[in-house]
């Protein structure tokens, strides 16, 4: 363990940049939890930066990296949180992880087409997470996974969970061809408790404001819809729609 310098500071404060973390192949971990399920990922952590209460009670060892020292006030340099918590990490991205043809054996895989916000890309995650789905597809415009907000809103998921970017259209051509049956969340789709759901499955989630695209759209085989019993929202969170639409699945 060392303590921080100002340059070494200046460095590791430069991956608060999503260019340079993108660049590099690597994304930012912050908080005793999100570490912690880092440390046991497997993932290859380059620096860990904490402060003296959290290194007087925390064993990193080699798993942690270069391990430094910070104050309070250097974690904040290093943060993208409002409240720093403690610790701070840089973790290698798994290369390769996301390339890989969705088989028969998945009984269910999450596609995301343009999804932009990171809160909701980070519950998705969760929740594919907690059914034990691990693969999730993304058209190319959709948020990345290694976004720091949505890092966070995954609670460790980023670690158990491959998310591949993808032309998402053809990405849907060659699952049918395979035999998968995609479905599509969209208002004008029947209602999701009265379809008879078949296996292996493709849930495809749009857009929070635009829904699926329309290249998109064209290859889903099935629209499927969550009734508005109240008769006064205009539309379901991307994040909840999901969550009701793959409990169905299970």
């Amino acid at each position: 363990m060392s303590i921080l310098s100002k340059n070494q500071l200046k460095f590791l404060a430069s991956y608060r940049l999503q260019k340079r973390c993108d660049d590099e192949g690597v994304f930012v971990v912050e908080g005793i939890k999100m570490c912690n399920e880092a440390l046991l990922s497997g993932f290859r952590i380059l620096y860990s930066c904490a402060t003296a209460d959290y290194l007087a009670s925390a064993q990193l060892g080699t798993a942690g990296g270069e391990v430094y020292e910070v104050t309070p006030e250097q974690l904040e340099r290093l943060s993208n949180m409002k409240t720093p918590n403690k610790i701070w990490m840089l973790v290698e991205r798994k290369t390769g992880s996301g390339k890989r043809e969705t088989g028969s054996e998945e009984r269910l895989t999450l596609a995301l087409d343009g999804l932009q916000d990171p809160g909701n890309m980070g519950t998705i995650m969760r929740t594919a997470d907690w059914y034990g789905i691990r693969h999730i597809v993304c058209s190319r415009d959709t948020v990345s996974c290694y976004n720091p907000k949505v890092v966070q809103a995954t609670m460790g998921a980023v670690f158990r969970t491959t998310v591949e970017y993808v032309d998402l259209a053809e990405w849907l051509d060659n699952a049918a061809g395979r035999g998968i049956v995609s479905y599509g969340a969209m208002m004008d789709g029947e209602d999701y408790r009265k379809v008879q759901l078949h296996h292996p499955a493709v849930l495809v989630i749009g857009n929070e404001g635009r829904g699926i695209s329309q290249t998109v759209s064209e290859k889903v085989g099935h629209k499927l819809t969550i009734p508005n019993l109240g008769g006064t929202c205009e539309s379901l969170n991307a994040a909840v729609a999901t969550a009701i639409l793959t409990s169905n699945f299970f």
